[in-house]
């Protein structure tokens, strides 16, 4: 089969397309025909060699981490899928390669693509929806009434986090470039700050919740907008010890993470405040519950640009650029 891949870690290095293996199918998985997959800065990250450390990834090897696709084959243990289910998914870390005409995915990561969606806005929503799920719903706990700031809300995460905390009745503030401040007033933000223009910290405080993705000066900034009991998750950064634990990483790790974000937990312990680093994970069944929000027409998928398979070294381009409303996606079939 057709795919492409990371020959080796080198910033802003080409992917290159080659004919490969078919994937190796286990007794607990299903095999899928990839129809489209999203692509998102993680693919970058991990192209570059970012994430070597927590994903040791052995070169030459598939990039990619959405797919919506057809079942071909299922594993003799699974039960819940058939031959010719429409299905999506965020494949499990170390199993990942969707920038690929095939792929074997774990049953357990693999959810029943929305009815009412196509293929490539399918294939938008597995990363960034089980993002925001996992800090909004399953750490964050979000209440109806609670203030929630959602930072960078044209992004792939931010556009679906907005819609999600606006279901579960929070108030949601957002950043984003006034080009922009249509697009995420049309998904429920009630404040909107124009990064360019405001200073977020002038003008939120006493909020509950903080979905923070950008760098480090912008965490603290967030972390004063928060009231006491506030509680920040961060998508990326600083990794904590909690996070270390959960992953089962060597001692010298958990040090190196504990050192990282001394000094953020440390002043969220001194404020009263809660600081939680998320890594998202794989989960068929937290995806399941937000099929059945997009087919209740609750959730709506965004896409920017949509690539041909050929084209996918310049569909990763432009996702750094950083300049993608919602998401970029690849039609591979």
């Amino acid at each position: 089969m057709k795919a492409f891949i990371v020959e080796k870690y080198k910033k802003n290095g080409e992917l290159r397309m080659v004919d490969t293996a078919e994937p190796v199918m286990q007794a607990d998985d299903v095999l899928v025909e990839i129809k489209a997959t999203g692509v998102n800065l993680l693919d970058s990250k991990v192209r570059d060699g970012e994430f070597k450390l927590l994903l040791p990834y052995k070169p030459p090897f598939i990039l990619g981490h959405d797919v919506a696709g057809t079942v071909l084959a299922v594993g003799a243990n699974v039960r819940h899928f058939r031959v010719g289910d429409e299905v999506y998914a965020r494949p499990r870390d170390h199993r990942v390669g969707t920038f690929a005409e095939r792929i074997a995915i774990h049953a357990g990561d693999v959810a029943l693509k929305p009815k009412n969606l196509g293929w490539t806005d399918a294939a938008s929503i597995p990363l960034v929806g089980l993002t925001a799920w996992q800090a909004l719903v399953e750490l964050g706990k979000l209440r109806k009434g609670q203030k929630v700031f959602i930072q960078a809300g044209s992004g792939g995460v931010g556009t679906f986090a907005i819609q999600l905390a606006k279901h579960l009745g929070a108030f949601v503030a957002t950043t984003t470039s006034s080009k922009n401040a249509e697009l995420v007033r049309s998904l429920g933000a009630d404040v909107i700050i124009d990064y360019r223009a405001q200073d977020f910290e002038t003008v939120l405080s006493d909020y509950d919740f903080v979905l923070h993705s950008q760098d480090q000066k912008t965490l603290e900034k967030s972390l004063r907008v928060l009231k006491r009991g506030g509680h920040l998750v961060s998508i990326s950064g600083p990794p904590d010890p909690a996070f270390a634990k959960s992953l089962g990483l060597n001692f010298v790790l958990k040090l190196v993470f504990g050192l990282l974000s001394m000094r953020v937990r440390r002043t969220a312990k001194k404020h009263g405040l809660r600081y939680d680093f998320l890594f998202m994970r794989a989960d068929g069944r937290q995806l399941a519950n937000i099929t059945a929000l997009v087919e209740n027409g609750v959730i709506k998928p965004v896409v920017d640009k949509v690539f041909p398979f050929e084209k996918t070294g310049e569909a990763l381009a432009y996702v750094e650029t950083g300049r993608a409303k919602g998401k970029v996606v690849i039609e591979v079939r």
